[in-house]
């Protein structure tokens, strides 16, 4: 029986049981009783070990099927959607959509950390990483469209611009008010562009998996605009301070006001 030792080692790893608490107590039992090769009990207590943990894996599964309900719920409210079952389709397009990204993030994160394990070169780590990247944009790409098409099947245009904008927190408008209120005298080609780069940063953020990355998209834009606007001649360091000044200056002026 020597031979079930290494298993329930393997069971153990391949379930990520944790060791404190009733897992602890469970495994601790199961040394207890193949010492006095009462087997049937200790495999038992084995089988206990990999059903709580594999309950414990669908509990975490459901409150996060939760929380992602309630944020398509959150951002679908918004919509002003009267009919009940479009109302709920483009819940469940939103809850797919977030289901999707995490998966896929999964997925794809153990794949690279087999990658990483591999007995290759570096070189081939390097391809094969690169290869799971391009499959993971193609995936991507392909949900987006996806997620396009659901909408549009019950949304107008400016229903879905809202979606989007919910999707990616409302970087977006907030972003570009923030531009125009920072550099009140840009042009109308200045502010198109701007308006162009940060349409574009939405759409890519769309599709990233956490809150984190959204922003981080958005913040390699707003890297590229500044760019585009220091060498238009904005003095982008003076135009911040100074709109620091304007935006105190308003606070001020609110407070007296609220105080009179």
């Amino acid at each position: 029986m020597k031979r079930f030792l290494p298993a329930i080692k393997h069971s153990a790893k391949t379930f990520s049981i944790p060791v404190p608490g009733y897992f602890s107590f469970i495994i601790s039992a199961f040394q207890f009783l193949y010492t006095r090769k009462n087997f049937r009990l200790a495999i038992l207590s084995v089988s206990l070990v990999i059903f709580l943990n594999r309950a414990e894996a669908q509990n975490a599964n459901a409150d996060y099927v939760k929380t992602i309900t309630d944020r398509s719920e959150k951002i679908v409210n918004t919509l002003d959607i009267k009919e009940t079952d479009k109302y709920q389709r483009v819940v469940n397009a939103l809850v797919q959509h977030y289901q999707f990204l995490n998966d896929l993030q999964d997925a794809n994160k153990q794949s690279a950390t087999a990658v990483q394990a591999s007995a290759v070169s570096k070189d081939e780590k390097d391809g094969e990483l690169k290869r799971l990247d391009e499959k993971k944009q193609i995936a991507l790409s392909a949900q987006h469209e996806n997620l396009l098409t659901q909408l549009k099947k019950d949304l107008n245009e400016d229903q879905i611009e809202k979606v989007k904008d919910g999707l990616t927190y409302r970087i977006m408008p907030i972003t570009y008010a923030a531009y125009l209120d920072e550099l009140p005298n840009l042009t109308r080609e200045q502010k198109d562009q701007i308006h162009t780069w940060l349409k574009e940063a939405r759409e890519l953020a769309i599709d990233a998996e956490s809150s984190e990355k959204k922003h981080a998209v958005f913040g390699k834009y707003k890297g590229r605009i500044n760019n585009y606007l220091s060498a238009a001649g904005y003095d982008m360091k003076k135009e911040g301070e100074e709109w620091q000044k304007r935006i105190k200056a308003r606070e001020a002026e609110k407070k007296q006001a609220v105080a009179q």
